[in-house]
């Protein structure tokens, strides 16, 4: 967990420092409707993965949809942890 967060950490400074050699910026300056996009396509590749047996692919691109996830909320003004909040809210914590 301590590792979403510093990558989150690094996202956000992306946003608010950015750099003509980052990818996480270059996806900020398409905007949330690419962010969103990159979101689905990495899901349903997630998906697609998930029907193999390929261990390296599944988790590859489940890690891929975890990094983008972390870029769409960030985009959005929102943090890991409010989504954690609601997740121990609905679990009863």
């Amino acid at each position: 967990m301590e590792f979403l967060q510093q990558l989150e950490a690094i996202i956000q400074d992306r946003k608010n420092n950015p750099s003509d050699k980052s990818y996480t910026t270059s996806l900020f300056n398409k905007g949330i409707n690419k962010v969103a996009q990159k979101v689905g396509e990495e899901a349903v590749e997630l998906v697609i993965e998930a029907k193999d047996d390929n261990a390296d692919l599944f988790l590859g691109e489940a890690a891929d949809l975890m990094y983008h996830y972390l870029v769409l909320l960030v985009a959005k003004g929102h943090t890991l942890n409010e989504v954690i909040a609601v997740l121990q809210e609905r679990h009863g914590k």
